[in-house]
């Protein structure tokens, strides 16, 4: 079930003709009897609809841009790879998975395809999740931090002007300007999310109006006073004039795993590859950033060998350093006189772990890549199955 507030004061819009205001004074032009209705993506929620029967599991994947190619490349390097022969064709495969099929999409149809039974599992951004999810209860998020389209939604108004002085959500909400008459004028892709956000922190009079793309330049041309837009670094706002207000970040977001509930819950094989991707994504994210260094180090026994690399607080690695004895031919003779140890570091705390290495002993120091890093368990596995009452 999709969650509802209550948008009293707030008008909706679409850019060229209203839609809807408040739900105390709703006003909504009949269509004629030939008309096509059309409702802004984002206000309702997708309508209820029989599960076509079918053996394969099915992924939404992003059709286009950067979030598509940061996905295929997180997949590959889970050794997931994504294999699609045709490049017109919206679906694809992944060896490893036989029994998955792969489509490609826009983010908001893999959220409105998940609620209707159509996908059942998605990498999309959390705020396409949250917009054209509404709150569902059908929707749960089974990885929530896949490192990559890092953005937050905002609030961001004008320098210049009569929000020179403005510098946050509760000082905007203040302003005495905005009257039923003259409302603060939004402008937004967010038709869910924004208004509910605004509503929240007490803003009242407030005209929504509903566009995509280059919202940076509506207030410059006067047909808005404030955006609501996703950010990354704010260069573009600072381009063209307009600042975040401290307390209007509606929401971080970034790249998840989404999967349907009733899908996990009643498909068969969803679950059993939900778990694999889950494991594999959580293990190579968890191996990013780290290198193993194996180096070898003169002593009497692998204890006196290991308390000198303990006595470096920086080398503990996961659990501790592993001493492994390196044996050498020595006058016919087997001996010991040498112990590898192998130890995980940071990557950009490789070069001080060498130097510290060395610093009590340590030589020929070899460095490898890490591609995963597997728990006993995930947790996040743990918090999926106590979400699916398993």
């Amino acid at each position: 079930m999709a969650a509802s507030f209550d948008l009293t004061g707030i008008i909706i819009q679409s850019s060229t003709s209203p839609l809807f205001t408040g739900t105390h004074n709703t006003k909504i032009k009949r269509p004629s009897p030939n008309a096509i209705s059309t409702v802004i993506a984002g206000d309702v929620a997708p309508p209820e609809s029989a599960q076509v029967e079918r053996s394969v599991v099915r992924l939404g994947l992003p059709s286009k841009g950067r979030m598509s190619d940061e996905t295929l490349n997180l997949l590959k390097s889970c050794q997931l790879t994504v294999r699609k022969p045709n490049p017109r064709q919206y679906t694809a495969d992944i060896p490893l998975l036989p029994n998955l099929e792969v489509w490609f999409q826009r983010p908001k149809d893999i959220v409105r395809k998940l609620q209707l039974g159509d996908l059942d599992l998605g990498i999309v951004g959390y705020d396409t999740v949250s917009e054209y999810g509404q709150g569902s209860d059908d929707l749960v998020i089974v990885h929530d931090a896949l490192e990559f389209g890092a953005c937050r939604l905002s609030v961001a108004i004008p320098k210049e002007g009569i929000f020179k002085n403005i510098n946050s959500i509760d000082e905007l909400s203040r302003m005495t300007q905005w009257t039923a008459e003259r409302p603060l004028r939004v402008v937004t892709g967010f038709t869910y999310l924004g208004p509910k956000f605004l509503k929240e922190k007490g803003l009242q009079h407030v005209a929504i109006t509903t566009a995509d793309g280059a919202l940076e330049s509506y207030p410059a041309m006067g047909t808005a006073d404030v955006i609501v837009d996703l950010v990354s670094s704010g260069t573009t706002l600072r381009e063209n004039n307009l600042k975040e207000v401290e307390g209007g970040t509606v929401l971080q977001s970034q790249a998840v795993l989404v999967a349907s509930k009733r899908s996990l819950s009643n498909r068969e094989g969803v679950l059993e590859i939900t778990h694999e991707m889950l494991e594999r994504l959580e293990a190579h994210l968890r191996a990013t950033g780290e290198i193993m260094v194996t180096e070898n180090m003169r002593g009497n026994n692998a204890e006196e060998v290991a308390h000198r690399v303990l006595s470096q607080t920086s080398l503990s690695g996961l659990q501790g350093p592993t001493v492994s004895p390196v044996y050498c031919l020595c006058d016919g003779k087997v001996e010991v006189d040498y112990y590898a140890i192998s130890i995980v570091v940071p990557q950009k705390s490789l070069y001080k772990s060498i130097q510290q290495l060395r610093s009590i002993g340590g030589s020929g120091v070899l460095v490898s890549k890490i591609t995963y890093i597997f728990d006993e368990e995930t947790p996040r596995w743990r918090k999926l199955l106590s979400q699916l009452g398993i």
